[in-house]
């Protein structure tokens, strides 16, 4: 038997109890999902966040960049959450931990909206 047959049937004879009978389920990663507070958003009405709406699964999360000169908000329209005020430049993230469709817009410029679907 040549060296060549003799290394294939070891690997085979090695390999044959590296197989599972339960197959495993495999562990899902969060996703962080950027969005845009894009410039000129007071006037943007619903592009004043992109993207929008938003689909994520729970867990998942959500950091919002101001990219406009001016001070926003995201407010959900329940009042389930709010970042506050978010400056030129910086960020808000928040995790979403239930399911549900929630509307929010910038409690500074009411016309801005968005909407984030969890699944």
């Amino acid at each position: 038997m040549s060296f060549r047959v003799a290394a294939a049937a070891g690997l085979l004879l090695v390999c044959a109890g590296c197989g599972s009978s339960t197959p495993s389920t495999p562990t899902r990663v969060p996703v962080n999902t950027p969005v845009s507070i894009v410039p000129s958003a007071a006037s943007q009405g619903t592009n004043a966040y992109n993207p929008n709406p938003v689909a994520l699964k729970v867990g998942d999360s959500i950091t919002w960049t101001n990219n406009d000169t001016r001070n926003h908000t995201m407010t959900e329209n329940t009042g389930a959450w709010n970042s506050g005020n978010i400056a030129p430049g910086a960020t808000y993230t928040l995790t979403f931990s239930t399911k549900g469709s929630f509307v929010y817009h910038c409690a500074l410029h009411s016309g801005m909206s968005g909407t984030v679907n969890v699944e």
